[in-house]
């Protein structure tokens, strides 16, 4: 039904709504110069306490699966994340990083079967635009590394949401979410201490960054969003990741006091259009490819009583 759809929907954007407040937690609670840090605390700790709770470790070829999708989605990404974001602009890093629903939509036509609409290709493009807008800054340097990375960043995720639709798991959400964090976490966690050294000691403000990050960023928000992908198309749900910059831009004018020009305004509402035309005409009568299954249903019921990728 169109009413459970749209209810996926928008617990889905939570997700990426609650990735968009990272900025301001880190640089309001965290140390600086420790992103990778910060990464492994919001995947590690998360991870193992979903596994804990659920009592559920992978079997047979869920070992490399949760490896390879914690990779792609968790650890591969923040690496490659970080590697920009030090390189770059935090605005051309976001812009660069906005083309990630092309890449899904690409992928799934190749991968999932999925029908490539024109309107979906225009749809992601004005994303692009709309990001930049909001983001991007008049003479922001280009670093040929740094965009490598950004763009990297966005392959490894996109080729991840796809690869998590195309091997269903058949482990509760929570399980197979914190299978992906525990993963992620591993492979970011020698990283981590080569590129940044030991941790230093953390202060109680460090501690509730720390913990908003790895309960609300990572338990809830990646649950919520791998339970989207269960539900829905990859590219729908790919498209909301749109909102973080758009809730990073509206914090820092709300929060920390800067500026909001009228571009960053008309940016705004492109990428809130381009969010609108990418889900329409979705789930509607027997040519929506995307409504829920019946089957489905009881899945994401007892999913969502037991609850959820800067």
């Amino acid at each position: 039904m169109l009413s459970n759809r749209v209810g996926t929907l928008l617990l889905t954007a939570l997700a990426p709504a609650v990735w968009g407040t990272t900025y301001l937690v880190t640089t309001e609670l965290l140390p600086p110069g420790r992103p990778l840090l910060a990464a492994v605390v919001r995947a590690l700790p998360a991870g193992l306490a979903l596994v804990a709770v659920t009592r559920r470790l992978p079997h047979g070829v869920w070992w490399w699966r949760a490896l390879v999708l914690g990779a792609l989605n968790i650890g591969a990404f923040f690496a490659l994340l970080f590697v920009a974001a030090y390189r770059l602009p935090g605005g051309v890093a976001a812009t660069v990083g906005a083309i990630q629903p092309l890449l899904v939509a690409l992928l799934a036509s190749g991968l999932l079967g999925e029908r490539l609409k024109p309107r979906t290709l225009i749809a992601a493009v004005a994303g692009v635009a709309g990001v930049s807008l909001l983001v991007l800054r008049a003479g922001a340097r280009l670093d040929g590394l740094g965009v490598a990375a950004a763009a990297g960043g966005a392959v490894v995720m996109a080729t991840g949401v796809v690869l998590s639709k195309r091997w269903a798991s058949p482990a509760p959400l929570l399980a197979t979410t914190g299978w992906q964090l525990v993963a992620g976490g591993l492979l970011l966690l020698p990283v981590a201490f080569f590129a940044e050294g030991p941790p230093p000691v953390p202060t109680g403000t460090n501690l509730a960054g720390y913990a908003y990050l790895a309960v609300i960023g990572s338990a809830l928000a990646y649950a919520l969003w791998f339970r989207g992908i269960r539900l829905l198309s990859p590219t729908d749900v790919t498209f909301l990741g749109l909102l973080s910059p758009l809730v990073a831009t509206v914090l820092g004018w709300l929060a920390l006091g800067q500026e909001l020009t009228v571009a960053q305004g008309f940016g705004a509402v492109v990428v809130l259009g381009s969010l609108v035309a990418a889900q329409a005409g979705r789930g509607r009568g027997p040519r929506g490819t995307h409504t829920l299954p019946s089957t489905a249903r009881p899945v994401a019921a007892a999913s969502t009583s037991t609850q959820h990728r800067s």
